[in-house]
Formats: structure tokens, sequence, C-alpha cells
């Protein structure tokens, strides 16, 4: 039997569809205006949200002071001291054993080079001394051919540390405010908003706030976890500079992939030049299997449940944020898909309909009973 299609129904549905897109639309446009608008910001905004994070990784000392009686801006000061002493620890960390074996390490390095020259000239490659200067030369020369390109790459590098310089202290005074008078931030939001508003955004902000919390938390025992496992296994191998080296690898913890490359590629740099090829590989082989499983059981897993967020989700985000805006992106992902879980679940809350109440049961009339 055939169907016949109602020609009404089909142009309602055609008006709807019609609706919903250019709805869609709209709100695309806005978000895109958005994005512009804090791109166009982004010298303010990057270290608001830098200090965002430090205040969420240093929130629960400053609180535990203040449920003591200091003063807001006491407990504030001693905390953003105690953080730039913290930093100053770790940088010490890494650099005092490092300039303390430097010389071992250069001479380690020159004997690899040597070695590698040796394995070169050897079969299979059977690469003479002549072609490897040669090699040298040429190299040499195309570098003073591109001595402008070169210049320009050392002020755009110079550039982006005194960028990173400034964002460092612009993100670490903006912490020691958010700490001395976050708690008065939401009763003053909710007086300037009017309506609604003055309700739900001081809502969404504490639920966000506490997200962004379980992030840092989170992050930072994904970090501890890296850098036992790693600095376990260097220690096993006999590795020098255990201890720079696990604390590199927990401070790289919070730059995703590209903070764990560079920690990893310093390791296997370091065991190379200093125990051979051998350790050099089984380091590699170590710092592969951690990174595997953090990346792909440890993060999805704790980020998950402390964010509300699916596995799945977590890794789609590092990956879709990478792509967009590299490692700034890689960094803010998991963040920003955890905010958005917290404003998608409060807008559901909202506009649901509430549970109907059970209506009384009337009361059936009871048979007698036959004597």
């Amino acid at each position: 039997m055939s169907v016949t299609l109602s020609s009404a129904r089909a142009a309602a549905a055609l008006r709807t569809t019609a609706r919903v897109s250019a709805e869609s639309l709209v709100v695309l446009v806005m978000v895109a205006v958005t994005l512009w608008v804090l791109g166009r910001m982004w010298s303010v905004v990057w270290p608001l949200i830098v200090a965002l994070l430090l205040t969420t990784l240093t929130w629960p000392l400053a609180a535990f002071l203040r449920r003591r009686g200091w003063p807001p801006a006491l407990a504030a000061s001693v905390v953003t001291v105690l953080f730039l002493l913290g930093a100053a620890g770790i940088g010490a960390l890494i650099a005092v054993p490092v300039a303390s074996q430097s010389g071992e390490l250069v001479e380690g390095v020159s004997e690899g080079i040597r070695q590698l020259r040796e394995w070169a000239a050897g079969p299979p490659l059977n690469i003479g001394n002549d072609q490897i200067t040669g090699a040298v030369d040429a190299a040499m020369a195309r570098l003073q051919n591109s001595v402008g390109g070169a210049v320009s790459t050392v002020v755009t590098g110079v550039s982006t540390v005194f960028n990173g310089l400034v964002t460092a202290i612009l993100a670490v005074f903006l912490m020691f405010f958010f700490l001395k008078d976050g708690p008065r931030f939401l009763p003053w939001l909710t007086r300037q908003l009017p309506g609604r508003l003055g309700t739900d955004i001081p809502v969404v902000a504490e639920r966000g706030w506490l997200t962004l919390g379980s992030f840092v938390r989170s992050q930072a025992f994904v970090g501890l976890l890296d850098a036992v496992f790693i600095g376990l296994g260097l220690w096993i191998v006999g590795v020098p500079l255990v201890l720079p080296l696990a604390v590199l690898t927990f401070v790289s913890a919070f730059v995703p992939i590209v903070g764990a490359l560079f920690a990893g590629l310093v390791a296997v740099l370091i065991a190379l030049v200093s125990n051979g090829l051998t350790d050099a590989l089984i380091v590699l082989a170590i710092i592969v299997v951690v990174q595997q499983l953090e990346g792909n059981v440890f993060q999805p897993m704790i980020q998950s449940r402390g964010l509300g967020l699916h596995a799945a989700v977590v890794l789609l985000a590092v990956t879709l944020g990478g792509n967009l805006a590299g490692v700034v992106g890689s960094l803010l992902a998991v963040p920003a898909a955890a905010l958005l879980a917290v404003v998608w679940n409060y807008l559901r809350e909202q506009l649901s309909e509430p549970p109907l109440e059970p209506e009384a049961e009337e009361a059936l009339p009871t048979a007698p009973v036959p004597s």
C-alpha cells in the first residue's frame, strides 16, 4: 500500500529546520565574534587565565590561613611568597645539579660525537672525515647565507621570552589579588548584574571555580605519577641527575604533549652522553611506556572523574585544542571542555520541566467480605 506524504507536515518540518538552522548560525556567529574579541585581548586574557590556574593551586593554603584568623592581605602575601620560593626551589633543583655536572656532560657530549663519527666512518655507511668536514662546511655556509633569518629568529625568541616574563609577573600579581579579594567577588558580581543574571552567573562561576580546582589537582597528580615512575626508572638504569629530571618531568606535565616530549628528550640525551646508547634506548622505552600509560590510561581516568567528563571527551578535547591553538590549546582544552559542561548542565537544570507531582490516589471501594 503506497503512503502519501503530507504537504503540510513537510512544509512545517522545513520551516522548523530553517528556523533552527538560522538560530544555530546566529549562535555560531556570536561564538566566532567572542573568540575574535578574546584573541584581540589575548595579552590580558592569557595572564588572567594563568593567574586563575595558579590561584586554584594555592587557594587551599590561603583558605586554611584565613580560617585560622589571618587577615586576607597577610594570608595572600604569605601564600604568594611561599609560591615564589617554591618556584625558585624547583628551578634550583634543576639548575644547580646540572651546573655542577656541566663539565661531565660536555665531555660526554664530545665523546658521544666522537663515537658517532667513528661509527659513521665504518660499515655500512663508510662516511669519511672529508665528507663529514664538507657537510659541516656546507652547513656553515648555509647558515651564513641566512644570517638575516637567524637574526629574525633570535629577535622573535627574545620577544617571546620577554612576553613570557611579563605574563608571569602579571599573573603573580593577579594571583595575589585573587587570593586576597576572591571571596568578595561573587557577592559583588551579584550586585552588579540585573535580574536573573545576578543569580545565574555567580552560580555558574562558583561551579566553574570548583571545576578548575579539580583540573589543577588532577594534573598535578598525573605529573607526580610521571615524575615518580620515570625517576625510578632513571635511578634503576643509573642515569645521573635523577632528581632534576624527575622535577622537570613533574613541571612539564602541566604543558600537555610538548612538555612530555621535552622532558623525555632531555632524559634520553643525558642517558646517551653519560651511559651510552644501550641505556639511552632503555630510558627511551621507559619514557614511552610511562607516557603512553599516562596519556591513555591515568590522565583520562583521573580527569574524567574529577571533571565529570568521559575519558574519550578528554582525549578528543586535547587533540582538538592542539590542532586549533598548539601548546596553549592543548593546555586549555580540558578545562575549557569542563567549563562548557558546567554551563550546559546548569542550562539543562534551568530549562528542564519540574517533575509532575503524583496525584493522590483515589480510594477504591472495598468489596464486602462474604460471611
